[in-house]
C-alpha cells in the first residue's frame, strides 16, 4: 500500500496511491481506534480507519511531505563508503540527530537555494523509516514491527554554513532542504533495494540501501532506550554518497521498491 498526502483545494488530504488515481481519505492513516497516544496501529486494517471520499489521477497530484513527524529524527555517517571518504572514525553505536519540519517539502516542490549559500551545496539520498507504532525500550524484533512504512528523503546540505556553525540549525534545517517523498510505502523489504542519485537524468551514485553500519532497528532500540517514538515519527538514515547541486538542476533519488523524489533547484528570488 501507498499513502501520501496531497494539496487538494489548498487543503492537506490523506490519500491511498494507485497506478492511475489517489483514493481521497477522510483522515489519517495514523489515526488510532480509540484516540490512545500509546497504543499501536498497523495502516488500513485497523478498525474504524479512514473512509475513501474521493479519487485524484495521479498525474495531477498536487505532492506534500508523506508525513508531518512529530520529531524528525535523523542519521550521520551510516555508510562505510561515505566514513572512509570523509575520513572519520566508524561509529561505536548508533547515534541520531534532529532535523526541523520546517525545512520540509514535497515531491516536484523546489529546493531553494539560499542567495547567500556558495561552496558545497549538495545532496544525500536517503531511505527515511516512518514509525507506526509507540515504542519504549524496544527490542529488534519490536523495532522492525513499529515501522509502518517507508519513504524517500534528500538531505540537503550547505557546506559552508554546516562549517561555520557549531549547529546544523541553517545548513541542513533551512527552508526547502528536506524533501520527501513522494509517498510512503508500507509493503517492501527497504534493506534490500538499491539507492540511484540522478541529477539531470545522470547518475551520480548508486549503492545497495541497507549496506549500512547499523540499520534502522538498531537506531531505534537505541532511541528508545532513552526516548519515547509515537506514530508518524520519522527517522532518516544517512547516504553513502553526495553530489553537487545548481540552480537549474532537477535532482532525482530513487529507491528501488518505494519510488522516485524528484525536485527542481531554485535560486532564491528566481522562484517561479
Amino acid at each position: 500500500m501507498r499513502y501520501a498526502r496531497i494539496s487538494v483545494g489548498g487543503r492537506a488530504v490523506w490519500g491511498r496511491v494507485g497506478e492511475r488515481d489517489i483514493e481521497l481519505l477522510s483522515g489519517s492513516p495514523f489515526e488510532l481506534p480509540s484516540g490512545s497516544a500509546h497504543e499501536s496501529l498497523s495502516g488500513s486494517s485497523l478498525e474504524g480507519a479512514p473512509d475513501m471520499i474521493g479519487t485524484v489521477p495521479v498525474a495531477e497530484a498536487v505532492w506534500l511531505p508523506p508525513v508531518l513527524p512529530p520529531v524528525f529524527y535523523a542519521v550521520g555517517m551510516n555508510y562505510p563508503r561515505h566514513i572512509a571518504h570523509a575520513g572519520v572514525e566508524t561509529p561505536k553505536r548508533p547515534e541520531v540527530g534532529y532535523r526541523a519540519n520546517n525545512a520540509l517539502t514535497g515531491h516536484r516542490s523546489p529546493i531553494v537555494k539560499p542567495a547567500e549559500v556558495t561552496g558545497r551545496f549538495e545532496a544525500e539520498p536517503e531511505l527515511v523509516a516512518v514509525i507506526g507504532r509507540t515504542l519504549r525500550h524496544a527490542t529488534y524484533d519490536e523495532a522492525r514491527e513499529s515501522v509502518f512504512g517507508w519513504t524517500i528523503g534528500n538531505d540537503v546540505s550547505a557546506r559552508a554554513w554546516q562549517h561555520q556553525d557549531r549547529t546544523f540549525w541553517r545548513s541542513k534545517n533551512s527552508d526547502t532542504f528536506k524533501p520527501m517523498g513522494p509517498w510512503i510505502e508500507t509493503d517492501v523489504d527497504a534493506l534490500a533495494q538499491t539507492t540511484t542519485l540522478r541529477v539531470n537524468g545522470e547518475t551520480r551514485a548508486q549503492f545497495p540501501t541497507g549496506d549500512m553500519v547499523f540499520d534502522p532497528f538498531d537506531h531505534l532500540v537505541e532511541i528508545t532506550r532513552h526516548t519515547t517514538v509515537h506514530p508518524g515519527d520519522v527517522l532518516w538514515m544517512g547516504a553513502e554518497a553526495t553530489c553537487q547541486l545548481e540552480p537549474g538542476d532537477t535532482v532525482e533519488i530513487g529507491i528501488s521498491g518505494i519510488g522516485m523524489l524528484s525536485n527542481p533547484v531554485h535560486l532564491e528570488g528566481n522562484e517561479p
